[in-house]
């Protein structure tokens, strides 16, 4: 075996690799005596096939099999003898080969960097703690009384008011053209529950059994659908019925069903939901401010290859946005390649803060238990209702599948070793001190968790104490406002 360095910049490594005719001769043919060995040929007694015979009935197979193996070992033997440490799969080209001559290939090789973690003890950071009010869990009582409200036939006709439930037909246009998802038979509309595009529940306030109304109303500007955004919308209404509803009272019957023992059992379980909820988002906020000081504290040169994987994914996910109608609203008006420009320089951060987080994890002995690997599988199954058995079966069948699982579970241990070592000061908020600082980080464009631009918008403080006592009614197609949004 022949190595001649041809190109040495930067982390990437180019070698011209020669392998003898005469060594891929060699290997050819003690293969060929393997395959001897257990050949089966009519007319011939196994083992006693004639090498002639092998060479012709195998010899393209066996040529093959050898040459993939030549190559990849003289590849790891290259590799190995230059002390080297590849960040993806090496690259092999065949530049010459004929049968009986020399085989010659090209070996393009990527280097992991030289990573010098800061100081993190030189870290100062600030953790925000919410401490959940007794007026936050009364309002969650409420909203939880809301969910379980009954209806009932109006005890004499009248007009609708705000809060019935109308029992509607409708059908909808822009410019005399219907839209999917803009017409609906039987609907359960709450009058002031804002389902619909703002204005449509207005204007059926007054309407009497076996009305039939036209409902004008204009979509917003930038609608999830193109096609509607800042369009007048036509949908003429049928009222087939108006139901009035009965608030459920606030009761230890009512936190039976929601699986609690009384009331002040669901208080308890409310307060402790909403505290985790604040928790998560004051983690997910320092986290960010995190990965920003760390991204400006390391300037190391990455691979280009991870780089171009990298941002070869986030622009799949941006033109499948697209098709969708979910662009982000931040990327209107600029030319492509000021886009890719953009998201190439978002990659290169997010290949860079994995590096080093992977550096950190692994020279401090940070491991992924089974115990955690199993709680992160049993958390993904729980994304998908009645699907769990499912969704867990395809990771047994799919160990490589579980990557995706660990990947961020050693991150985030990763993340919260080097939160051990800055400093990490409190700071109290209100929930509504803390929305408003949301608010004012979502209105931002500075990167977050990876620098994803398209995915750095804060998270909101949790409207809503959950429940699983009944799921979410859906609603109606493209006239519903915030089914797309």
């Amino acid at each position: 075996m022949q190595v001649n360095e041809t190109l040495n910049e930067g982390l990437k490594r180019e070698f011209t690799v020669t392998l003898a005719a005469a060594e891929i001769e060699d290997k050819v043919q003690a293969r060929l005596a393997e395959v001897a060995k257990t050949a089966q040929i009519p007319g011939f007694r196994p083992g006693k096939v004639p090498s002639s015979v092998l060479k012709q009935r195998y010899g393209d197979a066996v040529l093959g099999e050898v040459l993939q193996q030549a190559v990849n070992d003289a590849s790891q033997q290259a590799i190995n003898e230059r002390g080297l440490t590849p960040a993806m799969q090496p690259q092999i080209e065949v530049t010459k080969f004929e049968k009986g001559e020399d085989l010659e290939y090209k070996l393009t090789v990527e280097l992991m960097p030289e990573i010098a973690p800061m100081d993190f003890s030189t870290l100062e950071l600030e953790r925000v703690k919410v401490e959940v009010p007794a007026e936050e869990v009364d309002k969650a009582l409420e909203r939880l009384a809301e969910n379980q409200r009954t209806t009932k036939p109006l005890e004499s006709e009248r007009p609708a008011e705000s809060g019935d439930v109308l029992v509607i037909d409708f059908k909808g246009t822009v410019g005399g053209v219907a839209f999917p998802g803009m017409e609906g038979q039987d609907h359960h509309l709450q009058l002031g529950s804002n389902q619909f595009i703002a204005g449509f529940e207005d204007q059926l306030i007054g309407a009497g059994k076996g009305d039939e109304r036209t409902v004008t109303v204009t979509f917003p500007e930038g609608y999830a659908n193109d096609e509607l955004s800042g369009k007048e919308a036509v949908f003429e209404v049928t009222v087939k019925d108006i139901l009035a509803t009965e608030s459920t009272p606030i009761d230890d019957e009512m936190a039976k069903n929601y699986g609690a023992e009384n009331l002040e059992d669901l208080r308890k379980k409310v307060a402790e939901q909403l505290g985790q909820e604040f928790e998560g988002i004051a983690r997910s906020k320092v986290k960010r401010e995190l990965l920003d000081k760390l991204a400006e504290g390391h300037d190391f040169p990455v691979p280009p290859g991870m780089v171009e994987q990298e941002f070869e994914a986030i622009w799949r996910q941006i033109e499948a946005d697209r098709e969708a109608g979910r662009s982000d609203p931040d990327d209107e008006g600029k030319d492509e390649e000021t886009l890719k420009q953009e998201y190439r320089t978002i990659a290169e951060r997010r290949v860079r803060l994995g590096l080093l987080l992977s550096d950190v994890g692994q020279k401090n002995g940070i491991e992924v238990t089974q115990d955690e690997l199993n709680k992160a599988l049993f958390q993904e199954a729980q994304r998908y209702p009645g699907r769990e058995r499912e969704v867990i079966e395809f990771f047994q069948k799919n160990p490589e599948a579980i990557g995706n699982l660990r990947g961020p579970v050693f991150e985030d241990k990763t993340i919260d070793f080097i939160l051990a070592l800055a400093k990490v000061a409190e700071r109290k908020l209100t929930p509504d001190e803390l929305q408003k600082e949301l608010e004012a980080e979502a209105g931002d464009e500075s990167a977050s968790e990876g620098g994803e631009k398209a995915e750095g918008k804060a998270k909101k403080a949790p409207a809503k104490a959950k429940s699983k006592a009944k799921p979410k009614a859906a609603k109606a197609g493209d006239a519903d406002e915030s089914s797309e949004a």
